[in-house]
């Protein structure tokens, strides 16, 4: 068994089409086809069957998959430790990250990465569907993600707590609210909100909210980055609950402390638990935290 057959695997396996492996492989689709019945008739039975919805594991395939990464991550993790001692990190670092980051500038956080690192080849992907979205990409194909949310990390997933703030509400300088600094949630019913989609961790958070409080949660337009959320706020769309370390001043916007409901929001780096981070994975993590430090001094 070789390590390539277990990674064109893993890659149809993760991908659940022969076709999209392929390209994510950067090779032709026979070739993946070819090492897949090679691997499949050196053990002696089928790891993969194709419907009409796609490709599925067998039984066996299911039984394979997982340590088919373990070997993979250790033979990475060799490479790795290899490529230290002669004078720099190696390998590939996948990488992925909630659209409204806010607290990272993550090019010119990635960019520093890269100037230490650049024997690391960094692989990055859009998380159009939230923290949701990236935690289960994490437990399929990627090493790290920058997500948000509430309460204790998932099935399968390990947390490294960044920062923590709370969603703030913003409203638009000329609303009623703008000149308090406060106000109580159950205030908050009948207004027009202007929120991320189900999935994202600032809508999980509002809406647990304002479940809690028994308050409708009126979501009028949705948004999936900060700076969208503030200019329909500013404009007079609606209001808006940010998160309060992501907000910039003098956005001609009032933002208030909303009272009696747990908003808090925290940021992690997020990496599959069943899989140890590799060199350039802690290097990454190490560094996530220099950064956040010098930003608030």
């Amino acid at each position: 068994m070789e390590l390539r057959q277990l990674e064109y695997f893993v890659a149809v396996a993760e991908e659940a089409n022969f076709t999209r492996a392929a390209a994510r492989l950067h090779v032709v689709q026979s070739a993946v086809s070819t090492t897949i019945k090679n691997l499949e008739r050196e053990l002696r039975t089928p790891l993969l069957e194709r419907t009409p919805k796609g490709v599925l594991l067998t039984d066996a395939g299911a039984a394979l998959l997982p340590r088919a990464h373990a070997a993979l991550d250790a033979a990475r993790e060799a490479a790795d430790a290899v490529g230290e001692v002669r004078g720099g990190l190696r390998g590939t670092l996948r990488l992925s990250a909630i659209t409204t980051v806010g607290v990272i500038d993550l090019p010119v956080f990635l960019g520093e990465f890269h100037r230490r690192h650049p024997g690391v080849f960094l692989q990055t992907s859009a998380a159009p569907s939230g923290s949701q979205g990236l935690v289960e990409a994490l437990l399929e194909r990627l090493d790290l993600a920058f997500v948000s949310g509430p309460g204790p990390p998932p099935t399968g997933i390990t947390l490294t707590a960044l920062a923590t703030s709370v969603l703030d509400l913003v409203v638009p300088a000329a609303h009623p609210l703008a000149k308090r600094r406060t106000v109580p949630i159950t205030e908050l019913a009948g207004l027009d909100f202007v929120d991320f989609p189900a999935g994202y961790s600032n809508r999980t958070v509002a809406d647990r909210a304002f479940a809690a409080a028994s308050v409708p949660h009126r979501v009028a337009i949705e948004i999936t980055d900060l700076t969208t959320g503030v200019a329909y706020v500013r404009n007079g769309l609606g209001v808006a609950l940010l998160p309060r370390v992501a907000l910039d001043k003098g956005q001609d916007v009032a933002t208030l402390t909303v009272d009696n409901a747990d908003l808090e929001w925290q940021f992690s780096l997020a990496a599959p638990s069943e899989r140890t981070p590799g060199t350039a994975a802690r290097a990454m993590i190490a560094m996530a935290y220099e950064f956040l430090w010098q930003g608030s001094e």
